[in-house]
């Protein structure tokens, strides 16, 4: 109970705030409607037509509430109003880009800590890539994609996915595998050990801190990279165009029912790290 307190009281402080703003901002229209009509109305007339809109400007959390269950209890999981369905795309796109951005991102890790060359050459420019908006980048991404005959869109959803994950993942394993120091490292000189067993037996282990911590920021990036691929690309599919749909059509309980689903799909996502991170330290021997 103790852990969950700070946890509940900053989720209490943000449902106030939000609560604030939803009647802060939702009473124009309220005000609007009334001077048309020749009315004066108080805040206490104000305040419950505020909580009740079918389109507000900021919906409060209770109808963010109503249409997220709507989305994900009140539909068969396969329909196309779905949450649960669109939750599913997305995640799946998140995958695919999270798995290759790993991939890229040890391997670059790698080069780097055992070639000088490659961190002359190599690492400077993937700094400067994190520079590049992805917002500017998607569509030249999906625009090459078609060149190329990639008539799929999971592809370029997963290549800004893996864009956008592979850094944290790239920097945090450089420092990982440099974090041994002089004296361990000599101590495996004198016991005749060469550079894969150095690597495998005294670097690798070393970086396994730092290589989870940094998986916990890569998946929420490549979530934020899926959800970001899906905008440009047309896609009917995933939270992305579910948030794009609620925009155009002036739906927004759709649109931020999609953003809060969204937000718990990052959460589970993060947890399921925390839990893999658990079992690899119980296997290695870590205590907590």
């Amino acid at each position: 109970m103790r852990r969950l307190l700070p946890i509940l009281t900053v989720l209490a402080a943000i449902v106030a705030v939000w609560y604030a703003a939803a009647v802060w901002m939702n009473a124009t229209w309220v005000f609007d409607q009334a001077e048309r009509n020749g009315q004066v109305v108080t805040w206490a007339e104000v305040i419950p037509q505020t909580m009740a809109q079918d389109r507000p400007l900021l919906p409060p959390p209770h109808q963010v509430a109503a249409t997220l269950w709507k989305g994900v209890a009140g539909q068969a999981v396969t329909s196309k109003r779905s949450l649960v369905y669109h939750s599913f795309i997305t995640f799946r796109g998140t995958m695919m880009g999270f798995g290759l951005g790993i991939l890229f991102g040890v391997g670059l890790a790698i080069s780097i800590v055992r070639f000088r060359v490659m961190e002359m050459s190599v690492m400077p420019w993937a700094i400067i890539s994190q520079t590049v908006p992805i917002v500017a980048l998607a569509p030249m991404i999906l625009a090459v994609s078609f060149q190329l005959g990639i008539e799929s869109r999971e592809v370029p959803k997963a290549i800004i996915s893996a864009y956008l994950s592979f850094f944290p993942v790239l920097v945090s394993m450089v420092k990982g595998l440099r974090s041994p120091d002089a004296a361990q490292l000599d101590l495996l000189r004198t016991y005749s050990a060469s550079d894969p067993q150095t690597f495998w037996k005294l670097r690798l282990p070393a970086s396994l801190p730092y290589f989870f911590a940094s998986l916990k920021v890569a998946i929420a990036a490549a979530l934020v990279g899926t959800i970001v691929g899906e905008l440009p690309t047309g896609a009917i599919e995933g939270l992305g165009a579910r948030m794009l749909i609620g925009s155009q059509f002036g739906e927004p309980l759709i649109m931020w029912a999609s953003l809060v689903a969204a937000a718990l799909l990052a959460g589970v996502l993060i947890v399921a790290v925390g839990l893999v991170e658990r079992a690899a330290n119980r296997r290695m021997g870590v205590r907590a």
